[in-house]
């Protein structure tokens, strides 16, 4: 029992370094996100420039938040650092769509694997508004928009292939059925304004041709 002090001491000062490290994650990762949402936002506005320079910042926190819990796996895998994560490969993920560019991995972002693929499942449901967007610039259905609209399929057909325990992939389940349920009613909304331009279309055709033919009287 000599020794139980400097036991319980080395176990305090251990603790306190855990404390420290917590505090400033969680802080860090709260930042991170709110990075990412503003590096969301350029990319909606299509302000590519502010965009880079977000992602930059948003690479600095991602960098910044690992280091702090390096050597603690507990917090490094604890629900507020991957969530920050998560929304790191959200927004790489999402610019990359956008801009029909190479897809980012996880290696490539330092992100683990089920944390990328729900950032990849949130990005997909992000792209709904961006189809929306277009469709309302565009007065309705573009070729934009279906390519939006296929990748968010593409997505989809690759997530709900990880059929793997929750313990391993961290709730990757339910988020690939909210991008189903997000899927559906984007391919639903983009039907129906396809519809609607062609039924327009071919009014003005009908009107066009019924004009020509002089068969209305224009009193």
């Amino acid at each position: 029992m000599n020794n139980l002090e400097q036991i319980c001491e080395t176990i305090r000062l251990d603790l306190e370094e855990r404390n420290a490290a917590r505090d400033k994650a969680i802080v860090l990762s709260r930042q991170l996100v709110r990075h990412c949402s503003e590096s969301i936002r350029a990319i909606h506005r299509r302000e590519w420039d502010v965009a880079d320079q977000k992602l930059e910042r948003v690479k600095t926190g991602a960098e910044e938040l690992k280091s702090i819990v390096k050597g603690f796996p507990d917090l490094y895998h604890t629900g507020y650092t991957q969530d920050a994560l998560k929304e790191v490969a959200e927004a790489h993920i999402t610019l990359a769509i956008v801009k029909g560019e190479p897809l980012p991995s996880s290696a490539d972002l330092g992100i683990e694997s089920s944390t990328y693929l729900k950032g990849l499942g949130e990005a997909a449901t992000e792209l709904r508004r961006f189809i929306l967007d277009i469709m309302r610039r565009a007065d309705g259905h573009s070729d934009e928009a279906e390519r939006l609209l296929l990748a968010m399929d593409d997505i989809y057909d690759q997530l709900v292939t990880f059929d793997f325990p929750d313990a391993l992939t961290h709730g990757l389940r339910r988020q690939t059925d909210v991008v189903r349920g997000v899927l559906e009613r984007t391919r639903g909304d983009l039907t129906q304004s396809l519809r609607q331009q062609n039924l327009q279309r071919a009014l003005k055709n009908f009107e066009r041709h019924f004009n020509i033919d002089g068969d209305s009287d224009p009193q």
